[in-house]
């Protein structure tokens, strides 16, 4: 016996005689629309959505960035630095050094790094000091980028700072050397004498270029007189 489908997908056999039954069934295609904001989002998330307010859920991509040395994100190069300091302690041209390059490519961290170990030498108990020697390096500075200007000089005031900062390394140098003949007046005064005129030469070196002519004086004189009040600083004298 057999029945006839109403839907033409289904066929359903009956036998007596102990048959097998076979059939198909033909289903329909469904589909599952899983990517509609009803189905992917909770309750909360569907309502900013109808309200027009689903870019508050956008979530930006973070770029993927290369994980940086700390001090390449400072623009800190130790090796520049470090070249730097040679050309400021040894300003002489016979020693084949490039030393434009203080003033060419000036940076702050290593002037800074200067002045602040020249700020701790100076110390001896009294931290006012510090923020002072700082003051008069960052106001120094701009006197003699001032002067500079006025007196027909093309420089900038990153790199009238970055000079007169390194070129505080000689007072550095004498500080140890005052400290072990500092009882004998006559060689401490000439020591100190020296390390002015050691950090006024480096300075003025690179700042006092041919484009002043004869005025150079005009420029190298306040120079001078600014590490002499540098080294006062440090002495209490």
């Amino acid at each position: 016996m057999q029945f006839s489908p109403t839907n033409g997908d289904f066929t359903f056999v009956s036998s007596t005689e102990g048959e097998e039954l076979s059939g198909t069934i033909d289903a329909p295609d469904i589909k599952l629309n899983i990517g509609s904001d009803s189905a992917k989002d909770p309750y909360a998330t569907t309502f900013l959505r109808q309200r027009g307010y689903g870019w508050l859920l956008e979530v930006e991509e973070d770029e993927t960035e290369d994980n940086k040395p700390l001090l390449e994100e400072l623009d800190i190069d130790l090796k520049d630095i470090y070249y730097k300091v040679r050309c400021v302690l040894m300003p002489m041209p016979s020693l084949g050094f490039n030393r434009q390059v203080v003033r060419d490519n000036p940076d702050f961290w290593g002037p800074l790094a200067v002045v602040l170990l020249f700020s701790m030498i100076s110390i001896y108990g009294q931290f006012r000091v510090v923020s002072w020697i700082i003051t008069i390096w960052i106001f120094g500075s701009l006197t003699i980028f001032l002067l500079a200007r006025v007196l027909g000089g093309e420089v900038s005031y990153g790199q009238v700072l970055g000079v007169i900062g390194y070129s505080l390394l000689p007072l550095i140098v004498i500080a140890p050397l005052l400290l072990v003949i500092g009882t004998f007046d006559i060689f401490s005064t000439l020591i100190k004498l020296c390390g002015v005129f050691w950090a006024a030469y480096s300075a003025a070196s690179l700042l006092v270029g041919d484009e002043f002519k004869t005025k150079k004086p005009l420029l190298i004189y306040p120079i001078f007189l600014l590490y002499i009040y540098f080294l006062s600083l440090y002495t209490g004298v």
